[in-house]
């Protein structure tokens, strides 16, 4: 899209004329609405929109919307979350030793798909430096150990503020990031096999393989303090079959792991997820 827009992603108690109070904060300022959705979950009371506007001829510039817009959502007792097209988030990927969800990352990226920048990749391990260096990312090795968590996860946490980091990709990064860190930066989001809580721990798809599944998918979502617990963003499956070895069902949740990674990216960086609770509404 050529022309600059602001996207307003806003959740409140369900009442009457709420649709109606919105709009006309954007009409009232001159602007173009271009995109609106919306749902009620009527068990939680909520009620849950996106809207998308141009700036082009909007009254208001833009340091002064939130402000404005405040006074409107106070009121309603809304939680609100302001984008604006032009802002450019900026991604670091983590990784371990396996470097399929990464080179998909970065494919894309460079393919234009994500209106993001790549300019830090951090890793437990050295395996994937020269992945980072072929692509001109700058690679930092943080290994972790039980006895070195909290100082290395505060070298993590300074680089990602040296770096002006918006956004933490954990692309099969096979550590488990601490309550705490959490809490510091909360925007990461995760990859990982639809076989939890079932098949827990190492070789998942050797024991889904000994069980003889039919289906396997994955899991993208938001990590939380609850460990693989977090809002969902997106997931799939793919059937297998009984001709199927433990290597096509890698094969096959590689693949998964790759696109399920990757529109959740893209679904985030395009301001089309909404977190309530510990559930999401997707604004496809």
């Amino acid at each position: 899209m050529s022309t600059t827009t602001a996207t307003l992603l806003i959740s409140c108690p369900d009442q009457r004329g709420l649709v109606a109070k919105i709009a006309n904060f954007i009409y009232a300022n001159g602007g173009n609405i271009i995109h609106a959705d919306q749902h009620t979950d009527f068990s939680a009371g909520l009620f849950l929109t996106r809207i998308e506007w141009q700036l082009a001829g909007f009254n208001l510039p833009k340091d002064l919307i939130a402000p404005a817009f405040n006074a409107i959502a106070q009121p309603l007792g809304a939680k609100w979350e302001l984008h604006f097209s032009d802002s450019v988030p900026r991604i670091a990927i983590w990784v371990s030793r396996q470097d399929h969800c990464l080179y998909d990352l970065i494919w894309r990226h460079r393919a234009k798909e994500f209106n993001a920048e790549i300019p830090l990749i951090i890793s437990n391990h050295p395996h994937l430096k020269v992945v980072a260096e072929q692509f001109g990312i700058d690679f930092h090795h943080i290994p972790i150990t039980k006895e070195n968590k909290l100082e290395q996860e505060a070298k993590q946490l300074e680089l990602l503020h040296q770096y002006k980091i918006n956004l933490v990709v954990l692309a099969k990064y096979m550590q488990i990031v601490s309550s705490d860190f959490i809490g510091q930066f909360p925007q990461i989001i995760n990859i990982h096999h639809s076989f939890l809580p079932a098949f827990v721990g190492a070789n998942p798809y050797h024991r889904a393989f000994e069980r003889g599944v039919k289906i396997i998918g994955a899991t993208s979502h938001y990590v939380t303090q609850d460990l693989d617990a977090g809002p969902i963003i997106e997931q799939d499956v793919v059937r297998v079959s009984h001709r199927d070895e433990v290597e096509d069902l890698v094969r096959k949740g590689k693949d998964l792991e790759r696109v399920v990674l990757a529109r959740a990216v893209r679904l985030h960086l395009q301001n089309r997820v909404l977190v309530y609770g510990n559930r999401t509404v997707v604004f496809e």
